[in-house]
């Protein structure tokens, strides 16, 4: 349960089941998952994004392995106190898992709850309101088995599109159907565009084909994943004597042609590739070195690998 619902943040049932299957064949419970390498709790949730429910996953794991006996609280304060675990995941495990009377709140609930109430405010500042609905309608018996339904039914039946509300218990006291507005609620706030930013990553080889990589720092986005050497990520571009200056040693670099592009939650990247043959030369102290064919042993965040197939597919690796 716990498993499930922190995989499906922000992330389709589709895209998780492959994984869920993977981690709980691997781990088949907290105890085996606390115990695991945090690079490999990386390395096995890559493609998943958001990476930083990774790293609270694994701290959730060995805090109740270590300090709870491998048993979760059972009350929503309780297990908001656990990495990872805010309202909306705390109300879905003690509704679910425990029978508790939590209200259940994710996007699938705020949609029905919207067009059953015909709230027009725009989220995000209608949250507030949807949730007291919602809070309002959950009942004290089986609110596991509500909570589940009320998802189930958002999920499936009052869609985000083209509502099938001829199949809805709710049809009759659906105050949105009944004003004819149900297909365009919830109404949402228009999105902010996505600022633009800039970085540099170096692709610095070795005659025996080695590339050096490093880890990013374990706070932040993409924390503790593997990368190549860069720059820090600025609203500016770099030009070359300032790229230059972000090389992990002084080399013959080549810029290779083009950008790689990789878009973020809030922002999207456009990131400058260089090469260079470093053999012999002294780099940064905070690399370590892998072949290629080894990336895979790595956890490597998807804008990495975006710059690794660009520098694999130009066919020159070094100058």
């Amino acid at each position: 349960m716990w498993l499930s619902e922190i995989m499906l943040q922000q992330t389709t049932v589709p895209t998780v089941i492959g994984y869920f299957d993977t981690f709980l064949s691997r781990w088949p419970d907290v105890h085996a998952l606390a115990a695991a390498p945090l690079d490999d709790v990386l390395h096995a949730w890559a493609g998943l994004g958001y990476y930083a429910r990774a790293r609270n996953l694994h701290r959730c794991a060995q805090v109740v392995s270590r300090d709870l006996a491998g048993r979760f609280p059972d009350t929503e304060e309780a297990l908001q106190a656990l990495p990872g675990i805010g309202p909306y995941t705390a109300a879905a495990i003690a509704a679910i898992a425990f029978g508790r009377p939590a209200t259940v709140v994710d996007g699938n609930v705020e949609r029905v709850m919207a067009r059953l109430h015909a709230v027009v405010e725009p989220l995000p500042g209608a949250k507030r309101q949807i949730v007291a609905l919602a809070d309002a309608l959950t009942p004290s018996s089986r609110p596991g088995d509500y909570a589940q339904a009320v998802m189930d039914l958002g999920a499936t039946v009052c869609t985000p599109r083209a509502p099938s509300c001829d199949q809805c218990p709710w049809a009759d006291a659906c105050q949105a159907r009944a004003q004819g507005i149900a297909a365009s609620l919830p109404r949402k706030a228009p999105k902010k565009p996505r600022p633009l930013r800039y970085g540099v990553a170096f692709w610095a080889a070795r005659k025996d084909g080695a590339v050096l990589l490093r880890r990013r720092p374990e706070k932040g986005l993409l924390g503790g994943m593997i990368e190549l050497p860069g720059s820090d990520w600025r609203d500016n571009g770099w030009t070359k004597n300032a790229a230059l200056g972000e090389a992990p040693c002084a080399a013959s670099w080549r810029r290779l042609p083009g950008e790689v592009r990789h878009v973020f939650t809030h922002f999207e990247l456009l990131m400058t590739v260089y090469v260079a043959d470093v053999d012999g030369r002294r780099v940064s102290s905070d690399g370590f070195w892998s072949l290629p064919s080894g990336f895979s042993n790595h956890a490597l965040p998807t804008m990495t690998k975006k710059v690794v197939r660009r520098v694999l597919d130009a066919g020159d690796q070094s100058t």
